[in-house]
């Protein structure tokens, strides 16, 4: 997509919509890239990670905490892991985390109430938003769907298939440079990719057809005016 971001060290990372943004690991970000990140608007960070999985590894760039004076960091995680019927997915994936849209409606029927959380978190931040989970794709994936659908559904399903496609083909790349091998997942050439893609297109177009996104935060605690605040971020205004 046309709106990715370069914020130093940032990986995966791209504008959503107005000024809600997405990325892969925080941590990842160089001093220079969190002054970057706040020179573009950006005061809040919503991490939809589980608090182990919130660290710094070896390879992580050194980030003194003055650099990220003036952005406050959320925590909203989106899943609960121990959660038996969870965890059971997984299981059968042999892939122990969220790694596919098939997997996002049983997310968000588990866990509405987290879910919600995320986005009374975007709706009180004071300006522009990055939401993250490790690789910014499937965590973050279920989010941003649900965002460009409250933001317009006419437009939502080439927007969300735009959004997804970027996202697989932002962590591939890192899979390709990254100094770290991944336990379970590798880069692919587009040979192998495309079709990989296409079949993850075809459940994240289901999941987002099945989705009410206005009707759904009413029912879990939002209010008309916390989805007022979150439509604008996501207007093309938004500053």
């Amino acid at each position: 997509m046309s709106d990715a971001v370069a914020w130093e060290g940032a990986v995966n990372a791209r504008r959503v919509l107005g000024s809600v943004y997405r990325m892969g690991r925080r941590e990842w970000l160089t001093e220079r890239g969190w002054r970057q990140m706040r020179t573009d608007g950006v005061r809040t960070v919503i991490d939809l990670r589980n608090p182990d999985e919130q660290r710094r590894r070896p390879t992580d760039p050194d980030v003194r905490p003055e650099a990220m004076d003036g952005i406050t960091i959320v925590s909203t995680p989106t899943e609960d892991p121990a959660h038996p019927e969870h965890a059971a997915q997984f299981a059968a994936e042999l892939i122990p985390y969220l790694s596919h849209p098939k997997g996002y409606p049983g997310t968000v029927r588990l866990f509405p109430d987290l879910i919600a959380a995320v986005f009374r978190a975007i709706a009180e931040a004071p300006a522009g938003v990055v939401l993250h989970c490790s690789a910014g794709r499937d965590r973050t994936g279920i989010i941003v769907t649900m965002l460009l659908q409250l933001a317009d559904p006419a437009a939502a399903p080439e927007a969300v298939a735009a959004q997804y496609e970027a996202s697989v083909r932002g962590i591939n790349e890192w899979h390709r440079v990254s100094p770290v091998k991944h336990p379970y997942e590798r880069w692919h050439d587009d040979a192998e990719l495309a079709p990989m893609i296409a079949e993850r297109q075809e459940a994240l177009a289901a999941f987002a057809a099945g989705l009410d996104v206005e009707r759904f935060l009413l029912d879990h605690g939002l209010t008309a005016a916390d989805i007022a605040a979150i439509r604008a971020k996501l207007a093309p205004t938004a500053t």
